[in-house]
């Protein structure tokens, strides 16, 4: 079968999809890092970061909602194939959801609302690394769970275009992550290094 028969390209719910796929991690990654050097959003909260947080909190989540309503609009109005024989074409997108959500609503509910949504680019940081569960297991299980579950809505409903997206998911997580990953490092060296200078010179008085 060929790949036009699979994908098509005349249906403008895969191109919202595709765009809001983009949009999210992109766009908070530059909002984040817009807030850690200039404070915008704690500024028009009054200077309060827990309000500025729990705002770009609500966006986030809010985005993703949407998100995944363009998802699972631009799939079902994709070709049908079968993908899996049965019974696993039922227990196979089960387990990938399963296994997906427990990652995502594990990793909110380890690290909290700050945790999760970027609180550390409002200058909220956690105590220490967290290494619990699922951080015990995946560096970065929300982006993995996220992505299962993607993948498990493709085989559930058996558009093989939604695996393509769930490829292209897992690429813009991936060049998130390199950005995300060693901006949020920084952060964190910077305030250890800001505590032992601190505690050096308190030694010394």
């Amino acid at each position: 079968m060929s790949l036009s028969a699979l994908v098509d390209t005349s249906k403008s719910s895969l191109f919202l999809s595709l765009v809001s796929i983009t949009f999210n991690p992109t766009v908070w990654n530059i909002v984040a890092r817009n807030e850690y050097r200039n404070k915008t959003i704690t500024h028009i909260f009054g200077g309060n970061a827990h309000l500025g947080c729990y705002f770009l909190a609500a966006c986030i989540f809010s985005a993703g909602i949407l998100r995944d309503h363009f998802y699972l609009s631009a799939v079902l109005e994709q070709p049908h194939a079968r993908l899996l024989p049965a019974p696993l074409d039922t227990l196979i997108p089960l387990a990938l959801f399963a296994i997906g959500q427990t990652f995502v609503v594990t990793s909110t509910w380890t690290l909290g609302i700050t945790g999760t949504f970027l609180g550390d680019y409002f200058g909220i940081l956690m105590d220490s690394r967290v290494e619990g569960f699922p951080f015990n297991v995946l560096q970065d299980p929300m982006y993995v769970g996220s992505t299962m579950c993607f993948a498990a809505t493709a085989l559930w409903y058996e558009r093989p275009v939604g695996l393509l997206i769930t490829l292209y998911v897992y690429v813009v997580y991936t060049i998130a992550l390199k950005f995300e990953g060693p901006f949020t490092d920084m952060i964190y060296s910077k305030r250890s290094a800001s505590t032992s200078s601190k505690k050096l010179f308190d030694k010394e008085l």
